[in-house]
C-alpha cells in the first residue's frame, strides 16, 4: 500500500492512519480494504458527520428554545466523541465551538432562571389579586347572584394561571379557600334571613288581603276608597314575599278592589247620567236667564230671575266640569239685575238729587266768578292772571259737565 496525506492527517504505508493535532499526531485506525485516498475519504466522512452535529446543537441554541440541561447533554456528549473521534478533520476547531457552546448553555441556564423566577413572581402577583378581590367579595357582597359569578370566574383564573412557589401557592390557595367558604356561609345566612323576612312580609299582606276582601261588597263610596288607598299605601311599604305568595296575594287584593271600585264606576255612571240631565235643564234656564238682558225694566226682570232661580235650585246638581261655566253665567245676570236696582234707588233717592243739584249750581257759581276774573286779567293785559283763569275754568267746566250728567239720570 501506499501512503497518502491530507491537511489533517495521512496514512503510511502498512494502512495506518493518523489525525494531526495540537499535541501531535495520533493513530484514529486502519485501512487495508482499498487504497489510501479511499481511507481518508471515509475518515473524512466521520469528522464531517461529527461537524453536522456540532452545527446542528448551534443552531438549536441560536435559534429555539432547547432546554439548558438537554443542550448541556448534547455538548457534553459532542465533546466526548470529539475527543476521542477516529475522523480526519479539525478536531481542535469542532472541541473550540463546543467549549464556546458550553458558556452559552450556562448563559442560557440563568436566563431561564431568571425567566423562572419572573415567571413565578408574576404567578403569585396574579394568584395574590385573585385571592384580595375573592376575600373582598367575600367581605362585602350583598349582589349573590354576580358576585357568586364572579367567585366562579376567580377559582377558574386560579386554575388557568401559572404556578408560583409552592409554598407560597400553598398559602395562597389556603386564603381563597377561606374566602370562598366564608362567602357561601355569608350568603347562606342571608337567604335564611331573607327568607324569614318573607314569610313575615307573607303574613303582613295575608291580612292586608283579609282586610281588602271585607270592603269588597261596601257601598260607603268615600270612605271605602280612602281605605283601599291606605291598604295599598301599606301594602308597598311591607315589601315582598315570595314569589309565589306575592303573586296569588296580589291576585286576590287586585280582584277585591277591583271589585268595589267596578260596583263604584256602575253607581258613579248612573249618577253621571243622572247629572248631565240635571246640566241639561240649567244650560236652558241659564239661556232664559240671559235672555232679560239687557235690563230694561228692573222690577220685570227681578221677578223673571227669581222663578228661574227656584227652578234652578230644583234641576239639582251637575258634573263638575259644568258647574262652574253654568254658575258664573248666571251671577252675571244676577249681577246685571242688582246693578240696574242700585241705579234706580240712586235717581230716585232725595239726598242724592239735592246733592247732585247743590253741585251742578256751585260749579255754575264759580265759573262765572272765574270768567269776572278772566276778563278782569284781559282787560290788565296779565298774561299770567289770563293763564291761571283759563285753566281754572276749564277743569271747572269738565266737572260741571258730569255732573250734569249725573243730575240727568235723576231725571230719566
Amino acid at each position: 500500500m501506499t501512503t497518502a496525506n491530507d491537511p489533517w492527517g495521512r496514512v503510511d504505508a502498512d494502512g495506518t492512519v493518523y489525525v494531526r493535532t495540537a499535541d501531535g499526531e495520533r493513530v484514529i485506525g486502519s485501512w487495508a480494504a482499498g487504497s489510501p485516498e479511499e481511507a481518508l475519504a471515509f475518515f473524512r466522512r466521520k469528522f464531517e458527520s461529527l461537524e453536522t452535529e456540532v452545527a446542528l446543537i448551534e443552531q438549536r441554541m441560536s435559534s429555539t428554545e432547547i432546554a439548558p440541561a438537554q443542550a448541556q447533554a448534547t455538548v457534553q456528549r459532542l465533546l466526548k466523541s470529539v475527543t476521542d473521534a477516529n475522523a480526519l478533520g479539525d478536531l481542535e476547531g469542532l472541541r473550540s465551538r463546543l467549549e464556546a457552546l458550553t458558556g452559552k448553555v450556562d448563559a442560557r441556564r440563568e436566563e431561564v432562571k431568571a425567566q423562572r423566577e419572573h415567571a413565578r413572581s408574576e404567578a403569585r402577583e396574579v394568584k395574590e389579586r385573585i385571592v384580595v378581590e375573592a376575600e373582598r367579595i367575600a367581605a362585602e357582597a350583598t349582589h349573590w347572584k354576580a358576585s357568586g359569578e364572579r367567585m366562579a370566574e376567580l377559582l377558574e383564573e386560579w386554575k388557568s394561571a401559572p404556578h408560583a412557589d409552592r409554598s407560597i401557592e400553598a398559602v395562597l390557595w389556603k386564603r381563597l379557600s377561606a374566602a370562598r367558604n366564608g362567602f357561601t356561609k355569608r350568603r347562606k345566612a342571608y337567604f335564611a334571613s331573607l327568607e324569614a323576612e318573607r314569610e313575615s312580609v307573607r303574613a303582613s299582606k295575608e291580612k292586608l288581603v283579609q282586610e281588602a276582601e271585607a270592603l269588597a261588597d261596601s257601598t260607603d263610596w268615600s270612605a271605602t276608597s280612602a281605605s283601599y288607598r291606605e291598604l295599598m299605601r301599606e301594602w308597598k311599604e311591607a315589601g315582598r314575599a315570595g314569589r309565589d305568595d306575592e303573586a296569588e296575594l296580589w291576585k286576590r287584593f287586585r280582584d277585591a278592589q277591583d271589585k268595589f271600585f267596578a260596583a263604584r264606576s256602575e253607581v258613579f255612571a248612573a249618577k253621571e247620567t243622572e247629572l248631565r240631565a240635571h246640566a241639561s235643564v240649567k244650560e236652558q234656564l241659564l239661556a232664559e236667564a240671559q235672555e232679560l238682558l239687557p235690563i230694561t225694566d228692573w222690577r220685570a226682570a227681578r221677578s223673571a230671575l227669581r222663578g228661574i232661580q227656584e227652578r234652578w235650585e230644583q234641576a239639582g246638581p251637575v258634573p263638575r266640569e259644568s258647574r262652574d261655566g253654568l254658575e258664573q253665567g248666571l251671577r252675571r245676570v244676577e249681577e246685571a239685575v242688582r246693578r240696574a236696582e242700585e241705579a234706580q234707588w240712586k235717581r230716585s233717592n232725595p239726598e242724592a238729587l239735592a246733592r247732585a243739584e247743590g253741585t251742578v249750581s256751585q260749579l255754575r257759581s264759580a265759573i262765572e266768578s272765574l270768567e269776572t276774573q278772566l276778563a278782569k286779567a284781559q282787560a290788565r293785559g296779565d298774561a299770567g292772571g289770563i293763564r291761571k283763569a283759563e285753566e281754572a275754568l276749564a277743569a271747572r267746566r269738565s266737572w260741571l259737565a258730569e255732573a250734569e250728567r249725573t243730575l240727568a239720570e235723576f231725571s230719566s
